[in-house]
């Protein structure tokens, strides 16, 4: 199957034809690529009988040519010398007279599922700010992607990818209530429709715009989704998003280690900001629902693990092995461990704030996207202190524990490393990363993507964005002049040799991802109707709310 969700079948010349559409001359491709979606037929005009007539010199000058046709011919049409429009399509450069080389192109109305393995990857869009907010830490201008964004999505295609992680900068893109400067985002969001790559919206990434402050503002969930709503409608093409990067991060970082946003640094703090960052995605992903029905949710969250250094570290271990998954557990509506549920009463959450996110589960629109990197597993001493221990567990196993708890898809969504001095560093994490998924695959889990974060060189991440001193860190696929490196070049024949590979033959296990330019909303230029998501959080998912 295609990347892009079409059947393609590879022709292979058996030999040359005659009668109405000519001899094929010896300059002719000795292959071609036919590609269309059986199911998505439709009626637009044209001359069948032609169409037929080219069906057939096809399937009898081309070893391989098969069609799956519907029971009336008359829904496919055929467009000489036309463009190729939205839809899957049939493609061919044959004669009509010796010399004289016509296009024809069959295309079917409906929409091609984006039906193989995701492979993504992201372009770095964090914004904290630092120095009790004097300092915004834009990733995408240091790496500079407002400069040389096409040049950054051509990349994305020259490596195979048809699935990028991208978000418009939060804190130019909305700057007041109620205001929008879509400036940016029009010109990219739009070319990335043009190149029919999947954009996986990636709406807040650490941290917010001036006017918000930061995230102990109580105002900022409301606020948020409503800015989520209106870009839903003005890209209403997209059908993917993450809402908020990372929350658990995003909020340790911000509220509990002090190094960003409000650097605050206390559990109450902590537990404000997390509860407003993940009521602030839930709403976010309804006001999208009303515009966009079948829109998918990846939650992009770090996962990590916390090993014990000695006995008298084992409680401590234990509460941060179960708040680890605090961020997950409220925006799937899952009940928190009882020794959590205490820590969240004791440190500001009510009750009622609590339920609200018990009744407001929309897990069955989402994927769990696991992150997992170097420094995502922890020794514990008996203080409570933590320091990095590197991989123990690594990614499978601790991948399982997140599933066991939610039991959704899975995609990994972030990983990378330095490349070293030795040149092949992070080309051996990507296939170690890579042999995980593929054993998480294997044991039963449904795993549908996999992400090495981010296209290009990122600055100032060795000391995790809390100074601003301008470090280049060697973590793309391409640096900063945008030359590949070593790991590009492996992620890319990665791809290739595995993209036909690990495409499920079952549609029940497919992502419904329509790609862009297949999208009939798209086509059409209106938004979806407003779906009803009016139901209780036990009919959200067939899954019990408490499951192990």
């Amino acid at each position: 199957m295609a990347a892009d969700g079409c059947c393609t079948t590879s022709l292979r010349r058996r030999r040359y034809g005659a009668g109405q559409f000519g001899a094929k001359p010896d300059t002719s491709p000795d292959s071609m690529t036919v590609e269309f979606d059986a199911h998505a037929f439709g009626l637009l005009d044209g001359d069948a009988s032609a169409t037929l007539s080219f069906l057939a010199w096809v399937k009898e000058n081309w070893t391989g040519a098969e069609f799956d046709l519907m029971p009336d011919p008359l829904n496919i049409v055929m467009h000489p010398g036309k463009a190729p429009e939205a839809g899957a399509t049939i493609s061919q450069a044959s004669e009509a007279a010796p010399g004289k080389a016509v296009s024809w192109t069959i295309t079917m109305s409906g929409a091609a599922m984006y039906n193989g393995f995701i492979f993504a990857t992201g372009i770095e869009n964090s914004i904290p700010t630092i120095e009790n907010g004097r300092v915004r830490m834009d990733e995408m201008e240091k790496c500079g992607h407002y400069r040389y964004w096409r040049t950054d999505f051509d990349l994305v295609e020259q490596l195979g990818i048809r699935a990028l992680r991208y978000g418009a900068p939060l804190h130019l893109a909305w700057p007041g209530p109620g205001k929008y400067d879509w400036s940016f985002a029009d010109e990219t969001f739009r070319d990335l429709r043009r190149r029919n790559i999947v954009a996986m919206a990636d709406l807040c990434h650490f941290g917010v715009p001036d006017w918000i402050g930061n995230f102990q503002n109580p105002d900022f969930p409301a606020e948020f989704a409503k800015y989520a709503r209106a870009f839903a409608e003005r890209y209403h093409w997209v059908q993917v998003y993450t809402p908020v990067n990372e929350m658990q991060i995003c909020a340790l970082f911000s509220a509990m280690y002090g190094w960003w946003n409000e650097q605050q640094a206390s559990d109450f703090a902590f537990v404000t900001a997390i509860k407003n960052i993940v009521k602030a995605n839930i709403l976010a992903m309804r006001e999208i629902l009303k515009v966009r029905p079948d829109a998918l949710f990846v939650q992009s969250e770090s996962s990590e693990y916390f090993h014990p250094e000695n006995p008298a570290a084992i409680a401590q271990s234990e509460f941060r092995n179960a708040r680890r998954f605090l961020s997950l557990d409220l925006n799937y509506g899952r009940r928190v461990d009882s020794e959590v549920y205490e820590y969240l009463l004791d440190n500001g959450m009510t009750r009622e704030e609590y339920h609200f996110f018990l009744d407001n589960c929309l897990k069955h629109q989402c994927i769990m996207g696991n992150d997992y990197y170097m420094t995502n597993e922890h020794h514990v001493r008996a203080d409570g202190a933590t320091y990095a221990s590197g991989e123990i567990f690594g990614y499978a196993v601790i991948t399982h524990q997140y599933y066991n708890r939610y039991r959704l898809p899975v995609m990994h969504t972030e990983t990378n490393l330095m490349e070293g001095p030795g040149g092949d560093e992070a080309v051996r994490w990507l296939r170690k990363e890579w042999a995980n998924v593929l054993r998480v695959r294997n044991n039963g889990v449904p795993i549908v993507g996999f992400t090495w974060y981010s296209l290009i060189d990122q600055v100032d991440w060795d000391v995790a964005l809390r100074e601003n001193r301008g470090t280049v860190n060697p973590l793309g696929l391409f640096d900063l002049q945008r030359n590949i490196r070593a790991v590009g070049t492996a992620y890319r024949d990665l791809i290739r040799d595995w993209c036909e590979v690990l495409p499920t033959q079952s549609i029940c296990l497919r992502v419904p991802i329509v790609l862009p330019l297949d999208d009939e909303c798209a086509a059409a230029g209106v938004a979806a109707p407003r779906p009803d998501i009016g139901q209780p959080s036990s009919q959200a998912t067939a899954a019990p709310t408490n499951t192990e």
